[in-house]
Order: structure tokens, then sequence, then C-alpha cells
């Protein structure tokens, strides 16, 4: 058939999914095989592709593709996470451009406007996702609010709580006005701003004129003071020991205390007290049982404790006030300051610390095992430098909070009674049993009202690995006993604590062993500026509009080119360019390949040559990279096939082995050829999906069903290292001899001759015929006394001359000798200086000692050599 001679990326990649979804090589089911298994960090609903889901999926789709390819029962499960506060807010604004708002309707009916939103834009971005190749069981696509996974949620709830770790209570909580719910730590983004910092004074109680002074960022918070503290070691202080003053505006009277929390440093060195709306005033509050005053509603507007400024926002109260407080002499100066504020990440707004009643879970006894067993390596991280942060955040753990208040998720499975008090039950009516053994009376379920609230979309995400697996409900199946543990996981450093982990602990609470084997940790991609890529930045650039620009393939090439664990990608698009140029390679090689022309010869001694070195190199470079895949070290590994390709392949074993122009190619040579060509295409597969397959059936004459996802990749065999070594010194004699033809300016038609001179018989005529052949050569013979009119070359301590004669400049040959021996002396010196430090020769490994040895004895006949020939040319 005839090849094009581009290759279409567009075509291909359309062609070659559909056959792979037609022929259900994604979808897994349990056998005899070794499982492989890996859960997808489930984007949300609301979430289109951005570049951070292409480098998290092109690694794991790179780790199951390879795993398909050894044997294994490869298991990629799909999804998406309800995005509890992301989603309610798409739903709210979508009602609101429609006329409706959310406290006009009902919660069945807001939640029938969600899941319309959700079954609209939820599978969005998986669909997308198979744009790039990702080789997913899509019939196992799960959704956290899917009914199994809905009803194991509720089922940890129920057994957390009889076991004692959930509990209710009023706690200071990161309230998100905007949203109107509580948000967790990790979901506040800290961002540094231009503020100001107001100084106060506030009266001492019974006197004419006496005040202390205060500094403060939020003035409009003075209206729910409860004291104001200083440090008890500041003498500056110590005569307002035990008196009270006046909180200015509202005239309030509150005490004066002590506490050395109170930094001298900072401000005036006394600090005022507002135990609701601060979480380190809280904690003071508590100690010295301050009243607690809530000047907030839950929108961010001023409540009715606040009595001034009701119904106003918060950062409207700020401007009002400032003037106010002038005006009634309390207002002593204003300074600029920069201070860190909290915004929250789903809906931008500042948020608001604030004392709430919420559900909390208690975490000090499900992070033990999940410490341990992240500090013995039971579970990898990688790169390991991510331990100390682990242990960080898990040794300083704090309880959960785990509700929301918000109706899009699953609803807390709580029920309170008419009288005050509830009870936990999956259902209304199971409740209604519950509330008779707990108090004995008799109830309808109309009696019992459910809470209102949800629980944290990361309360049904840190199950992700049993429950899609329905490992929760049914924990003796058949597939949770055989996926789980799953093997790998991809995820970036941002959500280590709030996601990672706690899958780690609920793995350990409701399996009793490790959710996965390894976290292999990504990068952030950045742009060249080093600036987080961001839609609101502006600098993120549409992963299909790249893919369609530079293929899939190309894209994913360049994404891990430069992605090493842990660390940042500097994107910029010479990157998916650069792996468009190298399909393009490819696809040229195999060009070349397929148009020769077949016949039944004798195979030259340069192609027998040629390929066995080859097949050394390859097996050579296999060893490396299962090396590599072991140590997560993805970017380096497919380093190692691009450059085993382009330069050794491309570059070396084809020019070695192609006929000369329009002469035909040995059977022998050619069968081996496809054969090699066939290996690399294996290896370079799961990197590359959609031009493997391509070349895969255009390479050999195979049957439909016969894709490479399933074809069994070649192994690391026994070869012959020192083949390899001497393949390499003759590289060097190849490319000094192409040197001097360019500086002569000598056509490759135009053959040549070479001579070298013996030392010690240590040169090998094997590759003779392989230097004859990519040099052009018609005759390589010892050379017979002076050289003159030659121009030479020394490469391990063997001398070749090319004869050249009046083409050769004794002066500039001489010149280049000498500077060649200067630095060969130099380098001679350092290896020396190395093997004189008796520290590096003890410590270093054996084998690192015996090839420092080897650099200096070919360095000193390498000298020897020169010297010699400096002084014959003189």
């Amino acid at each position: 058939m005839e090849i094009p001679t581009k290759y279409n990326p567009v075509e291909s990649e359309d062609k070659w999914y559909k056959y792979w979804m037609d022929k259900g090589f994604f979808h897994s089911v349990p056998d005899e095989r070794e499982p492989y298994t890996i859960v997808i960090p489930p984007p949300n609903v609301t979430g289109v592709l951005h570049m951070g889901h292409m480098l998290n999926n092109t690694i794991q789709d790179v780790l199951v593709r390879r795993a398909r390819l050894q044997g294994k029962n490869v298991c990629w499960v799909p999804g998406t996470d309800h995005a509890s506060i992301a989603t309610e807010a798409k739903v709210v604004n979508k009602l609101k451009q429609e006329g409706i708002a959310k406290t006009d309707i009902t919660r069945e009916e807001f939640m029938k406007h969600a899941w319309e939103w959700k079954e609209k834009h939820g599978g969005i971005i998986l669909e997308q996702l198979k744009k790039l190749g990702a080789s997913c069981d899509w019939e196992r696509t799960s959704f956290t609010m899917d009914e199994s996974l809905y009803e194991s949620v509720i089922d940890v709830f129920i057994d957390l709580y009889k076991k004692d770790k959930i509990y209710r209570g009023v706690r200071m909580v990161n309230w998100d006005p905007a949203a109107q719910t509580a948000v967790s730590d990790e979901e506040v983004i800290y961002k540094e701003l231009q503020s100001k910092l107001y100084y106060l004074r506030y009266k001492i109680e019974g006197s004419d004129d006496e005040y202390v002074t205060i500094a403060t960022t939020r003035p409009e918070t003075i209206l729910g003071d409860s004291a104001v503290c200083v440090n008890p070691k500041d003498e500056r202080f110590t005569h307002l020991k035990g008196k009270r003053c006046i909180v200015p505006l509202v005239n309030r009277s509150i005490p004066i205390i002590q506490d050395e929390y109170v930094d001298m440093e900072f401000g005036t060195g006394a600090l005022k007290i507002t135990p609701a709306h601060d979480i380190h005033d809280y904690e003071i509050g508590d100690k010295h049982n301050l009243e607690t005053i809530d000047i907030f509603n839950d929108n961010g507007t001023m409540s009715e404790a606040a009595q001034l400024y009701i119904g106003k926002d918060r950062f409207e109260v700020r401007d009002l006030i400032v003037p106010d407080l002038e005006q009634a002499g309390n207002l002593v100066k204003i300074e600029d300051y920069v201070n860190k504020v909290g915004f929250s990440e789903r809906t931008d707004a500042v948020i608001e610390p604030k004392l709430s009643m919420q559900w909390f879970m208690k975490m000090k006894e499900l992070a033990a095992p999940a410490l341990e067993h992240v500090m013995n390596d039971e579970i990898q991280l990688h790169p390991a430098k991510f331990k100390n942060t682990y242990r960080h955040w898990m040794e300083n753990v704090k309880d959960w909070c785990i509700s929301r208040q918000l109706w899009w998720g699953q609803r807390i499975p709580v029920f309170y009674l008419p009288e005050g008090g509830y009870v936990v039950a999956k259902t209304v009516a199971e409740a209604v049993v519950e509330a008779k053994a707990k108090t004995g009376k008799e109830y309808k379920a109309e009696d019992l009202r459910q809470e209102e609230d949800v629980l944290d979309t990361w309360f049904s995400s840190w199950l992700w690995p049993i429950s899609v697996f329905d490992g929760i409900r049914n924990p003796e199946n058949e597939e949770i006993k055989y996926y789980y543990p799953s093997n790998d996981l991809v995820s970036g450093p941002d959500i280590l604590f709030f996601w990672i982990a706690r899958m780690v602990m609920s793995g350990y609470e409701y399996r009793g062993e490790k959710p996965f084997s390894n976290v292999y940790l990504t990068g952030i991609v950045r742009d060249a500026q080093r600036r987080k890529m961001s839609k609101s930045l502006g600098n993120s650039p549409d992963p299909l509009d790249l893919i369609a620009k530079y293929g899939a393939d190309g894209v994913r090439v360049g994404m891990l080119l430069c992605s090493p664990a842990g660390g940042d990608l500097l994107f910029d698009e010479g990157l998916p360019e650069q792996g468009r140029n190298f399909t393009t390679k490819i696809w040229n090689a195999f060009r070349l390949v397929k148009g020769w022309e077949v016949a039944d010869i004798d195979q030259p001694e340069a192609a027998r040559l040629a390929t066995e070195v080859f097949h050394a190199r390859l097996n050579s470079t296999m060893e490396q990279l299962e090396e590599q895949f072991k140590q997560y070290r993805i970017s380096e590994a497919l380093m190692t096939v691009y450059t085993l390709f382009r330069d050794e392949f491309s570059s070396w074993y084809l020019e070695m082995v192609k006929p000369a122009y329009q002469q035909p190619i040995d059977k022998k040579t050619f069968e081996a050829t496809v054969g090699l060509f066939e290996k690399l295409m294996q290896l370079l597969h799961p990197f590359m999906p959609f031009l493997t397959e391509e070349i895969w059936h255009l390479l050999a004459d195979r049957k439909e069903e016969e894709s490479i996802m399933i074809s069994v990749m070649p192994k690391p065999e026994a070869y012959d290292a020192a083949l390899l070594e001497k393949f390499e010194q003759v590289k060097e004699v190849i490319v000094a001899v192409r040197n001097i033809r360019k500086q002569k300016n000598i056509a490759f038609k135009d053959a040549l001759a070479m001579n070298y001179r013996l030392k010690d018989d240590n040169y090998d005529t094997a590759f003779d015929s392989v230097i004859a052949k990519m040099c052009n050569l018609n005759e390589i013979s010892v050379a017979n006394g002076e050289m003159s009119g030659a121009m030479s070359f020394i490469v391990k301590a063997v001398e070749y001359f090319i004869p050249l004669g009046d083409l050769v400049d004794v002066e500039e040959e001489l010149k280049k000798m000498e500077e060649e021996l200067k630095y060969t002396k130099g380098f001679l010196i350092s290896v020396q200086k190395k093997m004189s430090n008796e520290r590096f020769v003890n410590n270093a490994p054996a084998k690192v000692v015996e090839m420092e040895k080897k650099k200096m004895a070919d360095a000193e006949a390498k000298i020897k050599v020169l010297e010699d020939r400096i002084a014959s040319m003189k």
C-alpha cells in the first residue's frame, strides 16, 4: 500500500481511538493475571480540560499502557467529583439568569435543576480526555453522587459516628459569605494585599482622659470586641491590670486582660479580642471565659448584635466606621500595611472566620496509621521530599469540619427530634425506629427533621479507591478483593493532605491496608515567567487547540520532556512543536524502511554488525528504562527512548544498514530492521499511542485485532557491554573522518583511504566494514613510516591518518595537536588529583574508581601518541 508522505494525526487519532473502544481493549474484569489498578483523581464536574489535567492524565496513561504491554490486567477507573460548592454556584447562577432565586424553591426542585446541569455539562472533561488518548475503562466511569458511592458515604458517616469519631459542636470555621458555607483550611487561598493598619484608642473606664491604643486591620470588627489583651511582661501596661475600657461607638465596657500570646512588638502591644471573628481571639476568649458576640450574618452583612450599620456589607461598613471613629475622637492614625488575606478557592470571596454549629470528625487516631505507613515507605511518595510536608501535616492534624451549608452533595444522615436531640440513621424509616429506642416515644416520619447540611466533597472522594469497587457496602466482593489496593496514584502536591492523606486514612480504617503503593506527585504547569497557568491570567493555552495543532502524541511528548516528578513544568509552545517534530522523524524513518526494495541476497558484514550492535543497545536501554520507571522518573524514561530512536536508530543504525542508492536491501537485514522498529514502537507506545498503533499495523501484515496495545513488551536480555563500548570508539572514528571531509570540503562520493598506527596491538579490525561504509573509504590499512601529507586524529590511543597530499596544512595540524596535547595533560592532572585523594578512593564505588583508572590510562596513552606525532611532524 502507498504510505502517505506526511503523518495525519487528526485522522489517525480518531480512527485508532474508535478502534480501541470498539474492541474493548480498555475494559478490565478480574481474571488470573496480575492486576494493575489506577483510580483517576476525579476532576470536578464543573471543569474543562486544562494544562494540569493534560500533564496528570498523560502520566497516568503512560503507566497504564506500559502495564498492559507487560501483560497485566489493567484497570484505570475514570470518574468525576460532584464538587459541592463549585457546582452549586453554577446552578444558582443558572437559576438567577432564569429569574429564580435558590431561596424561592424547595430543596427537591433545586436538586432536579442540579442533576439536569450535571447531565448536560458534567461529562465534558472526560470526553476531552479521550482526545488526549486516555485509555480509561470508560465502562467503569464513576461519579461521587452515584447511588452506590452516595450510600457508601452515608454508611461511613454512620459507622464513624457509632465509633465516636463524629460529633457536633460550635467551632471557629472558615466561612465563605458568597457560598454561605464553611470551607476547609485547604480551600482557603492566601493573597498578599496592600492594606491599612488603623490605630484606635479605647477610653479607660472611670477615667477622664486615659486611653489604651490598639492596632487593627479590621476596624469594623470592634463592634464584636469582648476584651483588650496585653502581655503580662509588658511594663507599659502594668498600671492597667484589672481595669476595664470602653469599646468606641457602642460604649460597651470590656475587661483588660493579660496573656503571653500577645506580641509586644506588633502595633501598640495591646490587642483587641473579638472571639467570634478570629481563630486566635476565639482561643483567648475560650481561655479567659469572654463573651462571644457574632456581628456578621451568614452573607457577610452586619447582624443585630453589631448594634450599628445593621444589614450593611462588612466592607461598606469599613468605609463608614473610619470617619465615625475619627469624629468620635477614637482614631489615632492610619498606616499602610501589607498583610495576607484568605480567599475562598471556589468563590474568591474574602473568608470570614466565624463561629458556627458544624459536624466534625476526630482525626488523630485515623491519622496515626496513615502517618506510620508513609514514613516506613509502605506507601512511597515520589519524589520523597514530600514526606516531610506529609509528616508535618499529619503530626499537627486537626479535627475535620465535614459539614457544608449546601444542598448539592450527600445529605448528612441525622434526624432531629421535636423535643430536641437527634438520631443518626440511613433513612427516615430507620430514624423513626432509632428515635423510639432512644426516647421510648412513638414518632411518625413527618415528626423528624433531617439535617439540612451536606457533607464536604472530600468526605466522598476520600473513599474513592474503595467506593469505585463498592468495597464499603460489599467489603468481600470479588472486584474489591482483586483490584484493591491500587498500584499508583498520580496527583498534584497541592492536595497531598486533604485528598491523598485522607484516602490513606480511609484505606487503613476500612480495608486494613494501603489504598495504593506509590504516589507520583507532579509539578505545576507554569509559563516562561514561572507564573501558574490560569484562565484569569490568560497565560494558559487551550489543550484541545494544542492537540489540533500538534497532534495528541506531539503534545504528550512535549508535556513530558521537561516534567520531573514534583518539579514544575515551564511550558511554551516549543515543547509540543518538538514533540510533533519527533513524530515526523519517526514517520520519515518508517517510510524509509518501507520504501526499500528487498532481495534474496547476502547480508553485508556492516549490516550484520549494525544489527548486532543495535540489539545490544536496545537491551541496554530497556534495562535502563526498567530502572527509570521503577523510580518514577517518567520524564527521563521518555528522553531515554527519544534518544534511542532519534540518535542510535535513526542516525546510526539506519545509516549503517541502508543500501546504496537504488540498490535493494538483503532480506535478513530488512526483517531484522522491521523487528527492531516494532520493538521501538512498543517502547514508545505508552508515550505516543496513536502514531505507534498506526505504524504497528503498517509495518507488518497484521490481523485487525492485533493491536500494539495488547502486544507483549520486549524484556531486556543479556547483551555484550564491551561491544557497545567498542562501537562508541567506532563512532568517534566515523565522526572524525566526516569532520575532515567537512573541513576540506571533500564530497562523500569521493572515496578516501585511512591508515592507522598500532600501539600495543590495540586496534580491532572488526568494525572496519562499518567505518568504510559510513565514511566511504576504499582502504583501511596499517600506516607504514611517516605519514606526511595526511590529516590525523587519535581515538583511544590509536592514531588514524587520512592521506590528503597537498590539502594538508602541516603548521595548522601541528597547532591543533599541540592544543589537544595541552588539554589532555590538563585532564590527566585533574584525574590524578582525584585518584590521589584517599577519601575518594576509599569511599567511591569500585566501579567509579575503576572508571577513573581507565580514564587515567587512556589519557597517558593519548599523550604519548600526541608527543610522538608532534615530534615526527617537526
